[in-house]
C-alpha cells in the first residue's frame, strides 16, 4: 500500500500572532494539486485539476473556480426546508470571483486546457475569514502541480483600525475598521484589490496597498519552498500559434484598415467594421480553414497593438477623447412614476436605469454567515445586465457571477451613507438595469443608485451623494512610459494593463476594485491614478448635486408608511394575542402589516397615513395600562353564578361580580350570557393588575368609552347604539315593558270609575 506522507510548512505574517500553514500530500491526491491552508482553526482545502485535452476554437483561458462554505464547517445545520446545501450563495460566488481574478492572468496566453479550481471550507472558527486563505491555496495548488502557471501569488486582508494597518484581523477587530480590503500580489507586483471603506482619503488606501504587498511576501516564499519539496514538473503542451508568414500577410493587408476602424466612435459600428475587415482579410489572403481560428486570435492582438501605439504616439483615445476626459453625462430624475424612487444615469454609451423600493423590516434579506450566524440585510442592491445592452441576440437568463459581483461592488460603495434603522426603519432595495453597456456599468450603477435614493426621499447621512469612476492604465514595459485613462471604454478595459474602479463621496473612498496585469506600478504611479480618480469623481458629484442637491422631504405616495413604536417589552404578547389572534385582527381591520420585534419594538407598515394611525391607536390602546374609573365596552366570555368575566381589550379580562351589579342579582346567569356586549367601569385592580368591574353608575352615552374604536365588540357596540339595541338599551326597554305590563294589570284589577255602589246597595 502506498505510503501517505503529509508535508506541512508555515509562515508568520508581520505582527500577527497566528501562523498560516500549508499542507499537502495527504488529501485529494487524485487532483493535479491539492493543499490545505490553515490559520487558527479555519481550514480551506483547494484542489486544481487540468483536463487531458485542449479545448478547440476558443481565445480565452478555460478556467472555472468554485468555492463552497458548507455549514458543517462551522457546526451548524442549514436552515430552511432542505437540510443540505443547494446552489452557491452570493457569498460563495463573490469569494470564487476574488480567487479567479488574480490567478487568471497568470496562465499562458495559448493555454487552452480546461482547468478547475475547487475550494472547500473544512473548518471555520470565529476569528479568521477563509476567503484570503482560499486565494493563497489556489496559487499553492497550481504552483506545486503540473499545470502551467506563472505564479505564485498570495493574498491578505488589510484593515485600518484606530489609525493603524492590521493584516488578517479577526472578525471582531474588523468591526472597528474604517478600511477593509483584500489584496493579492506576487513577489514583484500587486495583482488584485477588492474592498470597501468608510470615506478614507486616497493616500490612506495607497499606503494600505503597499503595506499589504510587503505583508504577503512570507506566503510567496512559503509556496516556493513547498514546490521545492512537493512540486512536480510542469506539463509541456503544444503551442498553438499562427505561422510568422501568415502574421506578416495579415498585418500588411489589414493594419491600416484596422487603424481607421478603431476610431469609429460608435461601439456597435466599430465592431461591425472590424468584423468586416477580418472577413475581407480571410477572403483576400485565402487563409486555410485549419488556420482560421489562429488568424482570428492574432487579428485581435493586432487590434490591441495598433490601439496602444496610437495612444502612446498621439495621446488620443479611440473615441477621440484625451486621457483625462469624461464622456458626456446626462441625468433623468424620476423617469418612472410608480417606483418609490428612480433615475437614469447615462455616460456616453453606458446607461443604467435604477429604481428604489422601500419595504417593511420583515422584508429584509435573511442571510447566514460564519461569524454572525443568521442575520437580516436591510439594504440590498441588485444589478442586472440584459443581453440587449450589448446588442447580443440571446435569452436573458438568471443572474451571472459578473452581475452578482458588480451588484455587491455598488452596494458596498453606498452602504456607508445608508441611514441606520433607528433613523429610517425601512428595508431598502435598489435595482439597476443596464440598458446600454460600453464601459463601467457598475460605476454608472453607483451614480444612478445615489440619485434614485435621493429621489425616493431616503435620508442619506449628511445628504452625501456617492459617485464612481472606472480608470485604466496603459504601460510600455520596455520604456516605463504610462498613460492613465479616465472613464474607460469597454475596449480600453480589455486592452489595457490595469483597470480599477473607485467610488466614494467628496470626503473619501467607500469602495474599490483593481485588476493589474503588469509589473512596475509604483507607489507614485498608483497615487497619481487615485488622484485622477478623485478629480473625476468630484466632477460627477457636481453634476449629481446640481440635479438633486438633497433627498426629497416626502416619500412617494406609493411607498408604504412605516413606523416603529416603543412599548413595554412584556406587553408584546398582548399585541400578538393567543395564537396570533390579536395581531391578525389589527392587520385585518387596518390593512397594515404588524411585527412585534425584540427589545419592546413594534413595526407597522401601512399603505397610507390613515391606516397607519388607526393601527397605532389600536396598539397604544392594547398596551395602555387600565386605570381605575375608566369605562370600557366589553364582551362577556364566561358566566358563573357569582359573576361574569368580561374582556375589555385583547387578553385583558376582569370579573364583574354580582355584588357590583345594581339591584339584587342572585345569579349572574339570569342576567348575562356569553357573547353579550356590555359597558363596565373599572372599580379596582387586584395585586396582579387584573381589573374588577362594576356597572353601577354606568349609563349609556354619558362617559367617554376607552376602547370603542379598537375592539370588534367596541365597533359592534357603536352599531348597536345607533340601532338602539345595546345591552343597556335592551335592558331599559325590558324595564319599561315590565312597568307597562304592571300598570296594565293594576288597571284591570281596579273597579271602573262611576260605578261606585250606593249605601242602599251596600246594605
Amino acid at each position: 500500500m502506498e505510503e501517505i506522507k503529509k508535508i506541512e510548512l508555515e509562515a508568520t505574517l508581520p505582527g500577527h500572532p497566528e501562523p498560516i500553514k500549508i499542507s499537502t500530500g495527504h488529501v485529494a491526491r487524485l487532483a493535479d494539486g491539492a493543499v490545505i491552508v490553515q490559520q487558527g482553526d479555519t481550514q480551506v482545502l483547494v484542489a486544481a485539476v487540468m483536463d487531458e485535452k485542449p479545448m478547440e476554437d476558443i481565445d480565452f483561458t478555460p478556467l472555472a473556480v468554485e468555492y463552497r462554505e458548507q455549514t458543517a464547517a462551522f457546526g451548524r445545520i442549514p436552515g430552511g426546508f432542505s437540510k443540505r446545501e443547494g446552489k452557491p450563495l452570493d457569498r460563495e460566488v463573490l469569494v470564487a470571483r476574488v480567487i479567479d481574478r488574480p490567478i487568471r492572468p497568470l496562465f499562458p496566453k495559448d493555454y487552452y486546457y480546461d482547468t478547475i479550481i475547487t475550494a472547500l471550507l473544512l473548518s471555520a472558527d470565529d476569528k479568521y475569514d477563509p476567503d484570503v486563505l482560499a486565494i493563497t491555496g489556489a496559487s499553492a495548488a497550481l504552483h506545486i502541480s503540473r499545470i502551467p502557471f506563472e505564479g505564485p501569488i498570495a493574498a491578505v486582508r488589510v484593515c485600518r483600525i484606530d489609525g493603524e494597518f492590521v493584516v488578517n484581523p479577526t472578525y471582531e477587530e474588523r468591526k472597528k475598521a474604517d478600511l477593509d480590503i483584500i489584496l493579492a500580489g506576487s513577489k514583484d507586483a500587486i495583482v488584485m484589490v477588492e474592498g470597501g471603506a468608510k470615506e478614507v482619503p486616497e493616500e490612506v488606501l495607497n499606503e494600505a496597498l503597499y503595506f499589504g504587498h510587503q505583508a504577503l511576501q512570507p506566503l510567496i516564499k512559503l509556496q516556493e519552498d513547498l514546490r521545492k519539496i512537493a512540486g512536480v514538473p510542469k506539463f509541456e503542451y503544444e503551442r498553438i500559434d499562427l505561422p510568422e508568414e501568415w502574421k506578416k500577410k495579415i498585418r500588411e493587408f489589414a493594419a491600416d484598415k484596422i487603424y481607421q476602424a478603431l476610431f469609429i466612435r460608435d461601439k456597435r459600428k466599430r465592431k461591425e467594421t472590424l468584423d468586416r475587415i477580418f472577413e475581407e482579410t480571410v477572403k483576400a489572403l485565402q487563409i486555410p480553414q485549419e488556420l482560421l481560428f489562429r488568424a482570428k486570435v492574432y487579428y485581435k492582438e493586432l487590434e490591441s497593438e495598433i490601439m496602444r501605439k496610437h495612444l502612446f504616439d498621439t495621446g488620443i483615445r479611440i473615441d477621440g477623447r484625451k486621457p483625462d476626459e469624461i464622456r458626456p453625462i446626462t441625468i433623468d430624475l424620476h423617469p418612472f412614476p410608480r417606483p418609490h424612487g428612480s433615475a437614469i444615469f447615462r455616460r456616453g454609451q453606458t446607461q443604467a436605469a435604477v429604481s428604489v423600493t422601500l419595504g417593511s423590516p420583515e422584508e429584509a434579506q435573511l442571510e447566514e454567515s460564519i461569524y454572525e450566524g443568521e442575520w437580516y440585510r436591510r439594504f440590498m442592491l441588485h444589478y442586472f445586465m440584459p443581453p440587449f445592452s450589448t446588442g447580443e441576440a440571446k435569452p436573458w437568463g438568471p443572474p451571472r457571477r459578473r452581475e452578482i459581483g458588480h451588484g455587491y461592488l455598488a452596494q458596498r460603495a453606498l452602504e456607508p451613507v445608508i441611514p441606520d434603522e433607528e433613523t429610517f426603519p425601512y428595508t431598502i432595495r435598489v435595482v439597476s438595469n443596464i440598458l446600454e453597456s460600453n464601459g463601467s456599468t457598475s460605476m454608472a450603477t453607483v451614480c444612478g443608485a445615489s440619485l434614485a435614493l435621493f429621489d425616493a426621499g431616503v435620508p442619506i447621512k449628511d445628504n452625501k451623494h456617492v459617485a464612481g469612476i472606472a480608470m485604466g492604465l496603459v504601460m510600455d514595459q520596455d520604456t516605463g512610459k504610462y498613460i492613465i485613462l479616465t472613464d474607460i471604454l469597454g475596449d480600453e478595459d480589455h486592452l489595457g494593463d490595469m483597470d480599477f474602479k473607485v467610488a466614494g463621496t467628496r470626503d473619501g473612498i467607500t469602495s474599490v476594485q483593481m485588476d493589474i496585469k503588469v509589473k512596475g506600478i509604483t507607489k507614485e504611479i498608483m497615487a497619481e491614478a487615485l488622484e485622477r480618480a478623485k478629480k473625476a469623481r468630484n466632477y460627477i458629484l457636481d453634476l449629481m448635486y446640481k440635479a438633486i442637491p438633497e433627498p426629497k422631504k416626502k416619500l412617494s405616495p406609493y411607498a408604504p408608511r412605516l413606523e416603529i413604536l416603543e412599548i413595554p417589552e412584556e406587553k408584546g404578547t398582548l399585541i400578538i394575542g393567543p395564537g396570533g389572534k390579536t395581531v391578525r385582527e389589527i392587520q385585518e381591520k387596518t390593512g397594515t402589516t404588524v411585527w412585534v420585534l425584540d427589545g419592546g419594538k413594534v413595526s407597522i407598515s401601512a399603505p397610507n397615513e390613515q391606516a397607519l394611525e388607526k393601527a397605532k391607536q389600536m396598539i397604544q390602546e392594547i398596551t395602555k395600562d387600565v386605570q381605575v374609573g375608566d369605562i370600557y365596552v366589553g364582551k362577556v366570555t364566561r358566566v358563573e353564578p357569582y359573576g361574569a368575566f368580561v374582556e375589555i381589550l385583547p387578553g385583558k379580562v376582569g370579573l364583574l361580580h354580582v355584588s357590583k351589579i345594581p339591584g339584587y342579582v342572585r345569579d349572574a346567569r339570569d342576567l348575562y350570557k356569553v357573547g353579550d356586549i356590555i359597558k363596565v367601569k373599572v372599580a379596582e385592580l387586584d395585586d396582579l393588575g387584573r381589573p374588577k368591574f362594576t356597572t353601577r353608575g354606568v349609563h349609556a352615552g354619558e362617559q367617554r368609552i376607552e376602547n370603542l374604536n379598537i375592539t370588534e365588540w367596541g365597533q359592534e357596540y357603536k352599531k348597536q347604539l345607533q340601532e338602539g339595541r345595546t345591552y343597556e338599551q335592551l335592558r331599559e326597554k325590558e324595564r319599561k315593558e315590565r312597568e307597562r305590563q304592571q300598570q296594565e294589570e293594576q288597571k284591570q284589577n281596579e273597579p271602573p270609575k262611576g260605578d261606585e255602589l250606593s249605601s242602599d246597595e251596600i246594605t
